[in-house]
C-alpha cells in the first residue's frame, strides 16, 4: 500500500493527520471468513497472519477504539467484544493481536497517557497500514506482573534520553509490532515503573522466536530482547513508584476479560458449527441415518448452545454496562470471564468427545479449535485469582 503524501501546512500549524478508515461492522462476517480461510495453514506452520491483520485493518477495525477526540470512531466495549467474536471465530491469532490494539486506543482514549506526538505518529501510520500496538509485561523470573513483583528490565537514565535492557517474554505478535510499551523499573535512588514507548525498529531490539506453543501457534507470541534500547525521556507513560499508581484499573480489567472472553466464545461458535455440520453429514451404515437424527447427539447440541447463548448474552450485556457507567459492572468482568471461558472450553470438549477419533484427527479443524480455546484460561486474570477475590468478598460482607 502506498503511503499517502500530503501538503505542507502553514507554519505554526500541526501538518495534518490521514484520516483513519471508518469501522465497518456489516463487514464482520465476511473478514470471519477470510481469516478462516487460512486460519489452519498458519497454525500448522506456526505463521504470522499479515494478509489477516490487513483485512481487518481495510474494515476499519483495528482503530475502532481510538477515541473521537483523536479523530476516531470512539468504539465502546459493546463493540468490541462483538469484533473480537467475529475475529476469533475466524482466527483467534490475528483476534488476539487485534484485541492488544484495540485495548491499548481504549485506554488512551479514556485517560490519555501517551505523549501527544507519538500519539499521533501512531494514528497517522495507522491511517495508512496495520501498527499494532502491545504491551510487553511478562519476563522469565517473574511471571504475571499482576501476581506482585518487580521487573528486571531495567531504564538507566542518560542527558536526554533513557536506555533500556532486558528480556520479555509471550509478546503476542511480537514480530508485527509497530509499538512496544515495554514495563521496566528505572535505576534510581526511588526505583519507578512505567511503560517505555520503544517503536520496533529501534536499535538494540530484536525478536527471538521462541513460540512453540500447543495453542494459536500463529499469533507470534515469541521473546523480545532489549539491549541498551534508546528511548527519549519523554517516551514513557505512567512512570511511578511502586504501588504509588492507586491499584488496578476496573474498567481495563472489564475490557481485558469481557474482550478475550468474547474471543474464545468465537473460538467455540466455530466449533459447534464444524459438529453440527458433521453430525448432518456423518451416516452410519448401521444407523442408515445422520448421526444428528439420534436424540443422544440433539441433546447434547443443545447443551452447548444454551451454555453458548447465555455466555455470549452475559458478555453483551455486561459490555453495555461498563460502556454505561453503570456501579459495579466493571468489577463483575473478571467473574463473567470464569463463565464464559469454561463455557467455551466445555463446549469444544463436548463436541470432541462426541465425536471421538475423528475430532483429534489433524485432516479436522476441531482439534485446533481445543487447542486455541484452552488458551483462554492463561490470560489475566486467572481463575483462581477471581474465585479467591469473590469468595473473600462475599464472606467479608456476610461476616457477623
Amino acid at each position: 500500500m502506498t503511503q499517502q503524501t500530503h501538503p505542507p501546512t502553514p507554519s505554526g500549524t500541526a501538518p495534518a493527520t490521514p484520516a483513519l478508515v471508518r469501522p465497518d461492522l456489516g463487514r464482520l462476517p465476511a473478514v470471519t471468513a477470510a481469516l478462516a480461510d487460512r486460519a489452519e495453514e498458519h497454525d500448522r506452520d506456526a505463521t504470522f497472519p499479515y494478509e489477516g491483520i490487513e483485512a481487518v485493518h481495510r474494515a476499519g477495525l483495528l482503530t475502532a477504539t481510538v477515541g473521537s477526540r483523536s479523530g476516531g470512531a470512539g468504539g465502546g466495549l459493546a463493540d468490541t467484544t462483538r469484533i473480537l467474536g467475529a475475529l476469533g471465530a475466524g482466527d483467534p491469532a490475528v483476534a488476539l493481536v487485534t484485541a492488544m490494539t484495540l485495548f491499548t486506543h481504549a485506554a488512551q482514549a479514556r485517560a490519555p497517557h501517551w505523549p501527544a506526538e507519538v500519539y499521533a505518529e501512531l494514528l497517522a501510520e495507522s491511517a495508512v497500514r496495520p501498527a499494532l500496538v502491545n504491551s510487553l509485561r511478562v519476563e522469565p523470573d517473574l511471571g504475571s506482573p499482576v501476581r506482585g513483583g518487580l521487573p528486571a528490565t531495567v531504564a538507566r537514565r542518560r542527558d536526554d534520553h533513557w536506555e533500556v535492557s532486558g528480556r520479555k517474554i509471550f509478546s503476542t505478535g511480537a514480530e508485527a509490532l509497530r509499538w512496544m510499551l515495554v514495563w521496566a523499573r528505572t535505576d534510581e535512588e526511588e526505583v519507578r515503573t512505567g511503560a517505555f514507548l520503544v517503536r520496533a525498529d529501534t536499535p538494540g531490539l530484536t525478536v527471538d522466536p521462541t513460540w512453540n506453543h500447543l495453542g494459536l501457534r500463529a499469533s507470534r507470541s515469541d521473546d523480545v530482547l532489549l539491549d541498551a534500547v534508546q528511548v527519549p525521556l519523554g517516551h514513557v507513560a505512567g512512570l511511578t513508584r511502586p504501588g504509588a499508581d492507586g491499584g488496578r484499573d476496573a474498567v481495563a480489567g472489564a475490557w481485558n476479560s469481557l474482550g478475550l472472553t468474547a474471543l474464545y466464545l468465537g473460538v467455540a461458535r466455530t466449533a459447534r458449527e464444524w459438529l453440527t455440520g458433521f453430525l448432518h453429514e456423518r451416516v452410519p451404515s448401521a444407523l442408515g441415518a445422520p448421526l444428528a437424527s439420534l436424540q443422544r447427539f440433539q441433546s447434547a447440541v443443545g447443551e452447548i448452545e444454551i451454555a453458548l447463548n447465555g455466555a455470549e448474552r452475559l458478555v453483551g450485556a455486561l459490555a453495555e454496562a461498563v460502556d454505561a457507567g453503570e456501579p459495579g459492572a466493571a468489577e463483575q468482568a473478571p467473574g463473567a470471564k470464569v463463565i464464559g471461558t469454561r463455557a467455551a472450553i466445555g463446549a469444544v470438549e463436548q463436541a470432541v468427545a462426541l465425536i471421538g477419533n475423528a475430532a483429534l484427527s489433524r485432516h479436522n479443524p476441531l482439534q485446533r479449535h481445543l487447542r486455541d480455546v484452552l488458551c483462554s484460561r492463561i490470560h489475566t486474570p486467572q481463575d483462581d485469582s477471581v474465585l479467591l477475590a469473590a469468595g473473600q468478598s462475599a464472606l467479608l460482607r456476610t461476616r457477623p
